[in-house]
């Protein structure tokens, strides 16, 4: 490797430590001292002074009044949400499913919300064939399926309203459909709060007899589903928390995500 391909390889060191430092300036709640902020970054004070006068300089860094504290500036905001205008949740992803499943043996698919409710839009299908009619245009149920599941968790209730009573209706008529909660809306946040809680949601050949299913959503900058991301296949174990399925489906999602999926500790 040559001395150019090194430099270019490695990077420029003096920028990697800019945007270390603005990455902690946007970790912080609000303002923030100088003191804590090289604190927060471990770098001396007076390194951290330095950076900040060109970010200030730059507009990338705003300085309050009496309080002399830093806070991310206009530049940095519309550096954010010209980042937010250009990204796709559904182009994105889907150019690594086929990675996804090769590394879990899974079959992928990529769900939407649509006016029927979740509708599969992509679909990489593992080498062990997964036998049903399901694929691209289907709707799914939002109770009896993973990918519906995780729409009810994390998209705004007022669009999926309507069809979730229906489906409770349902349920109330046929109770068997609903074998691992309680079909009342009391239920159904409780159902919420724990997919919510585990980061992804489960099905167990309830839609389907013989295959299981697991979804996690890539949620947008107000922590709100605009994708869901899921896993088929025909082993229970694959979905049990802690298994590799499930944490590569969640670090997937997460890394196209704006907001986190599991809310940390």
């Amino acid at each position: 490797m040559t001395k150019s391909s090194e430099g270019q390889s490695a990077g420029i060191q003096s920028l990697d430590t800019a945007l270390r430092l603005l990455s902690v300036m946007a970790d912080q709640a609000g303002p923030t001292s100088l003191t804590d902020l090289a604190r927060a970054s471990d770098m001396p004070p007076s390194k951290v002074h330095r950076y900040l006068a060109s970010f200030l300089n730059a507009g990338l860094v705003a300085q309050g009044g009496r309080s002399g504290k830093y806070d991310l500036g206009p530049g940095a905001m519309r550096l954010g949400l010209a980042a937010i205008a250009r990204h796709d949740f559904v182009n994105r992803p889907s150019e690594a499913l086929a990675d996804l499943r090769d590394e879990t043996g899974l079959t992928v698919l990529l769900s939407v919300w649509g006016g029927g409710g979740a509708t599969v839009v992509r679909w990489e299908r593992a080498a062990a064939p997964v036998v049903t009619s399901m694929g691209l245009g289907t709707t799914l149920p939002l109770l009896n399926s993973s990918s519906g599941r995780a729409f009810l968790a994390w998209a705004p209730r007022p669009p999926i309203q309507t069809l979730l009573e229906a489906e409770l209706r349902r349920m109330k008529r046929t109770p068997a459909l609903a074998s691992d909660f309680v079909p009342t809306v009391a239920g159904v946040d409780a159902l919420c709060a724990k997919i919510r809680a585990q980061g992804h949601a489960t099905v167990d050949g309830d839609f389907i007899p013989g295959l299981v299913a697991l979804a996690a959503p890539i949620l947008d900058w107000q922590g709100e589903a605009q994708a869901v991301i899921t896993l088929i296949g025909t082993e229970a174990e694959a979905i049990e928390s802690g298994s590799h399925a499930v944490q590569s489906l969640i670090d997937f999602c997460q890394s196209y995500s704006f907001a986190p999926i599991v809310a940390p500790l």
